[in-house]
């Protein structure tokens, strides 16, 4: 009985071995058959592996920088060329702060990092979409350098295989510089250097730690968060990495507090304003019609004055937050001009982050009784005279029945009282006389690109134009009569400092006689000293100009010149709806004096005083004395008796 249970128990034993070795026999099998197959993917993948020899070219774009007449950045365009660093050059928090965001264990793995790939591939699974990738630096760098965008098994498996050599033949800082040389930052700027100077005006080595923080935030969606068209999302970024850099250790908790504290985005031509990149669009769009050959990096210098369009911000955004939700005043445009058409200043809209489109250059709108100078300046040419009488009362025959604000009539007035209360019958039957023909011609004088309805609605501001095409209208009362054109661009140059376009003075063609324009300039002095525009007045100097307000207050307009600059403004909303009874006399005007009042002290380049010249009138020399300081006004032969 022993023997058999010994017997049974030895046949367990036996059997057991035979299985074991069957295991391991299989196990050796499948062994040689993974490496097998591993062999033959990996052999598979290398057979077209790029030679580490051909690295992957950048695809740089031409970049486009405006500048203002100072040499103040403006706006930058396109991509940037910028210098190779290493990063023990750069400040440390540089490399922290893209570390802590991007590849916290850079300094610990060969390459490719098992614990990252394996946290990525939970946290996706567990949130059951892709939300965080798996590459380390040096498998980024890898693809940067060798190899195409797919997202694919096989260049996978490319990239880390190159991973691994890149590790194996260079430094961590040696990755970690060609990393940050070589990545994209978005707005066409490759490399850490590039990145620096497109954002921020300045070089990689002077960037701050919030700068820094910025830049490492880019990484991961260039576009999204990109401190120039999303800088909400930017500096929600940033401040996203500043955490992980303290997680991380690489700053204090008293760091990062004081890092979020301060948190703002400072981009390259704040200097110039917040509002500055409505300009640089409109001058962008301009280049081709000055030079045939723009496949260069090019600096344009422009007629930008950085002080007058700070002043503008500060007014305009000062004047909003005072503004009432029932007011409906959502948007506003300003424009300032020298004498000669040079475009000095300009704000497109409250927000160009919210809205790129260019309420100054861009906008039709109805200018209302803006445009009643120019019939008032047909009828002086027609013979009338500023001290001749016109009636104002109700029009009760005919198809077009315009009624006065606020239905209030004057009976007999002067042409210089109808302009300066700005009355509608007036002004009709004042245009009714002279013809709309002569209106049509006075306006196509002005400049204006386009033509405008041969209807008495017309004489009222009842078409639509641009507040830069009736700026510039105003500009050519401001001038004496002569004709300019709006311009921005004073020089255009490449790279290498080569002068492709350079603006030149020219003779103006004189448009009006200066006795007419004279005449007309006294009208719309009483305009600002006793008519609509009351709230345009200034401290001193010579100030004329004119309110609009079209038809249920939907567009608010008001165009003024002192003896240095014009200055249009127009406020409204975008989808044409009504205002709350807002006029041009109203906050329009307001802004115009709470921006001119401090714009008249500003220091501006010789061109922006510049006055046409095409020939010398009274007109002519009396605009010298103004701009030489004399502020005396009309006397002696300089005007006719009637405006002394």
């Amino acid at each position: 009985m022993g023997r058999r249970h010994q017997s049974k128990n030895g046949g367990t034993r036996a059997r057991k071995r035979t299985v074991f070795r069957s295991l391991l026999r299989l196990g050796l099998v499948l062994s040689l058959w993974g490496f097998a197959g591993l062999a033959v993917i990996i052999g598979w993948c290398a057979w077209d592996l790029p030679s580490v020899s051909q690295i992957k070219p950048f695809e740089v774009q031409h970049s486009i920088t405006i500048l203002a007449a100072d040499g103040t950045l403006i706006a930058r365009y396109g991509g940037l060329k910028g210098d190779s660093v290493t990063v023990s050059q750069l400040p440390p928090y540089v490399s922290a702060a893209v570390l802590s965001i991007e590849d916290r264990r850079f300094y610990d793995h060969f390459g490719i990092d098992p614990l990252g790939l394996a946290r990525a591939i939970y946290t996706n699974l567990k949130a059951r979409r892709w939300v965080q990738g798996g590459s380390t630096i040096t498998q980024q760098l890898a693809k940067n350098l060798f190899l195409t965008p797919d997202k694919t098994l096989r260049r996978k498996i490319q990239e880390a295989m190159l991973a691994l050599w890149i590790e194996h033949r260079f430094t961590k800082e040696e990755i970690l510089s060609a990393y940050l040389n070589r990545v994209y930052f978005g707005s066409g700027a490759y490399g850490i250097d590039a990145a620096a100077k497109t954002y921020f005006g300045k070089p990689a080595t002077d960037i701050t730690l919030w700068e820094s923080a910025v830049l490492a935030g880019l990484l991961k969606a260039p576009s999204k968060y990109s401190p120039s068209s999303n800088p909400k999302l930017a500096r929600d970024r940033a401040k996203t990495v500043i955490a992980k850099m303290e997680e991380a250790g690489y700053i204090d908790k008293g760091m990062k507090k004081q890092e979020l504290d301060e948190a703002r985005i400072r981009l390259a031509g704040a200097a110039a304003g917040d509002l500055n990149r409505y300009f640089a669009d409109w001058v962008t769009e301009q280049i081709d019609s000055y030079i045939t050959d723009a496949g260069r990096d090019l600096v344009v210098r422009t007629t930008f004055v950085p002080q007058l369009q700070l002043l503008a911000e500060t007014r305009e955004k000062a004047l909003f937050k005072q503004l009432k939700p029932e007011q409906k005043i959502s948007q506003a445009a300003l424009v300032t001009m020298g004498p000669d058409g040079a475009v000095l200043a300009m704000i497109g809209g409250v927000d160009y982050e919210a809205s790129q489109f260019n309420r100054a250059t861009q906008a039709q709108r109805q200018p209302g009784s803006a445009f009643k100078p120019f019939v008032y300046l047909a009828a002086l040419e027609a013979g009338y005279d500023p001290e001749n009488k016109l009636l104002d009362a109700p029009i009760t025959s005919g198809p077009y029945k315009p009624h006065n604000y606020d239905d209030r009539y004057f009976g007999e007035v002067t042409l210089t009282e109808a302009l300066a209360r700005s009355l509608n019958t007036a002004t009709v039957r004042l245009l009714q006389d002279v013809g709309i023909a002569a209106l049509i011609d006075v306006a196509q004088r002005f400049n204006f690109p386009h033509p405008f309805a041969p209807e008495l609605a017309t004489g009222l501001g009842a078409d639509e134009t641009t507040l830069l095409d009736m700026t510039n209208a105003y500009a050519m009362i401001a001038n004496g009569g002569y004709s300019i054109w709006p311009y921005a661009v004073l020089s255009i140059e490449d790279s290498e400092g080569n002068v492709l376009y350079e603006h030149e003075d020219v003779t103006h063609a004189r448009m009006f006689s200066g006795r007419d324009i004279a005449a007309l300039d006294g009208m719309l002095v009483q305009v600002v000293a006793q008519g609509t525009g009351q709230a345009a007045q200034l401290s001193r100097g010579h100030v004329a100009g004119k309110t609009g307000t079209s038809q249920n207050y939907r567009d608010a307009w008001f165009i003024g010149y002192t003896n240095r600059f014009i200055t249009g403004i127009w406020m409204g909303n975008d989808d044409d709806s009504a205002m709350e009874k807002v006029s041009g006399g109203k906050y329009p005007a307001r802004l115009w004096h709470d921006y001119m009042e401090q714009a008249i002290n500003v220091d501006v380049p010789s061109y922006a005083r510049r006055m046409p010249h095409g020939g010398d009138d009274g007109f002519s020399r009396m605009i010298r004395r103004w701009s030489s300081g004399d502020f005396g006004g009309f006397s002696g032969s300089d005007v006719p008796v009637y405006n002394q």
